[in-house]
């Protein structure tokens, strides 16, 4: 029995194969490259997101039960402890739970938006242009920003213009740079 027209029976598939044909694109059909290529970065980027925020927040609590016992917590941690998740010190585990769950799913949220927009307007540009360069991704990583500030609970013009100038300039480094290493 063959999955169409793939080369590997149903049955005797690993976990690995299933891992090789998620790398080579094949995860997402949505009829079209540019909702398929939009789809796959912003799972895969929500997935680390999530995996960020909840490393954060383990970090942090580490610490800071290393400081109530009596340690020395080197200064740049014990002042820099600024929890992500505010009610994860809730009365109840369940409020603890409940708060680490939206915190992360909003981070989530903000990784795979970042990806998913930014990859889907350099395809675009790419394609309505007719090339791929650092145009199309300075323009993308522009946009990008500005969609992250917004994401914000409370933003200003300033910080939206500092995000657009900064994605686009990260970008445009990253498209400069890729020829180089």
């Amino acid at each position: 029995m063959s999955l169409g027209g793939g080369s590997g029976n149903l049955e005797t598939r690993t976990l690995l194969d299933e891992l090789r044909s998620f790398d080579k694109g094949g995860f997402f059909d949505l009829g079209h490259p540019l909702l398929n290529r939009i789809a796959e970065s912003f799972v895969k980027a929500a997935g680390i997101g999530a995996v960020q925020a909840v490393s954060r927040e383990a970090y942090f609590t580490a610490f800071e039960g290393f400081d109530s016992n009596g340690s020395s917590v080197p200064p740049e941690i014990s002042g820099a402890k600024k929890h992500r998740f505010p009610d994860l010190k809730g009365e109840t585990n369940r409020k603890s739970l409940e708060a680490m769950v939206k915190s992360t799913g909003k981070e989530s949220l903000q990784w795979g938006l970042a990806a998913g927009v930014y990859s889907g307007l350099t395809y675009g540009l790419k394609e309505a242009r007719g090339a791929h360069d650092w145009k199309n991704s300075a323009v993308a990583g522009a946009i990008t920003g500005v969609a992250l500030a917004l994401t914000t609970e409370d933003y200003s013009h300033e910080q939206i213009v500092q995000c657009a100038i900064t994605g686009a300039a990260i970008s445009t480094a990253a498209n400069l740079l890729t020829g180089i290493f």
